[in-house]
């Protein structure tokens, strides 16, 4: 039996229905609001409740072999949100797993995550990464470099903000930071592959995808693929910061937030064949892969949708 913790975000319902493909018995984790409508005609056992909860952490975990940790605050959280989902809550799911003798964790972390940078995201995933290596249950953790795919909320936020504003872009620094995108199919693989893959444990697995990108060419291809084409405007970090502080405020959700902005604070790359050389796999073009949805999505509404829906609720 395998749980699967954020079983319904934009990696974890991948993940889920990879592993049902292939056979394997599946069980979520989810509180009751994530409970309706799931992405699957045949859904897996599900056990209610947050990642919090002790109760349900324990029933959750009962007669599991494996768990693949996926429940995060990652684009929509501020700093509290960050620290109480990925901090005490994995201290939580890592004191049940261990009464109930688990035998490993796996879970995605970003490149670049260290517990002494000043950037809060990547300072949070250090630290996550750090109580999961002193749990003593055997672990697999994959830094991963930027996700992107047909719903993810970095390249796809990068063209609604394109589509709100049809004069120009604003872009943080110089856009000289250099990013290692992988593309989720590629990414889902690799984490799927690790449950059967013996190098991985108890190893820190540096990912990303078929090649290196700075900002500023990232930005000229999303335009270029998608047929938006707008002037960059160089702006200093801490202004878009500024910005990004004013608009969480205001709206709903923000298009670009903090963990948009500690992203892009600086190089995120992983040694190239990284991805071949622990599990086999040729990793997908970033453009190449953008030609088959990006010039299809419906910008203007998919914006309106997202400002004005409601962040998630804390769990």
């Amino acid at each position: 039996m395998i749980l699967v913790t954020g079983g319904t975000g934009y990696i974890g319902r991948h993940v889920v229905t990879r592993l049902l493909e292939r056979g394997h018995h599946v069980r979520l984790l989810l509180p009751e609001q994530r409970t309706h409508k799931l992405p699957w005609a045949d859904p897996p056992e599900i056990v209610t409740g947050s990642i919090l909860d002790e109760e349900a952490l324990f029933k959750a975990v009962t007669g599991v072999h494996v768990v693949i940790h996926l429940e995060n605050a990652f684009w929509w959280g501020r700093r509290r949100d960050l620290e109480r989902v990925e901090l005490a809550g994995t201290r939580q799911l890592i004191t049940a797993a261990r009464a109930a003798r688990v035998g490993r964790i796996i879970t995605v972390s970003q490149l670049g995550a260290s517990p002494s940078t000043a950037y809060t995201l990547l300072r949070v995933k250090g630290q996550m990464e750090d109580t999961i290596k002193a749990s003593g249950l055997a672990y697999t953790i994959l830094r991963s470099g930027l996700v992107f795919g047909e719903d993810d909320a970095f390249i796809n936020h990068i063209a609604l903000g394109m589509t709100a504003n049809p004069l120009f872009f604003l872009m943080p620094g110089r856009g000289e930071i250099v990013l290692h995108p992988i593309y989720i199919d590629d990414l889902v693989n690799a984490l799927v592959a690790s449950l059967e893959t013996v190098d991985t444990v108890d190893t820190i697995v540096e990912i990303g995808g078929a090649e290196y990108i700075t900002l500023s060419d990232l930005l000229r291809t999303i335009m270029r693929v998608s047929g938006r084409q707008r002037m960059v405007v160089s702006v200093p970090p801490y202004m878009l910061r500024w910005l990004t502080a004013v608009f969480e405020r205001v709206l709903p959700r923000s298009l670009m937030t903090s963990q948009w902005l500690d992203i892009l604070a600086t190089n995120r790359t992983a040694r190239l064949g990284t991805a071949f050389q622990y599990f086999g796999i040729h990793p997908r073009r970033l453009e190449d892969t953008l030609m088959t949805y990006l010039p299809k999505r419906r910008n203007a509404l998919e914006l309106l949708r997202y400002t004005f829906r409601r962040r998630p609720r804390v769990l």
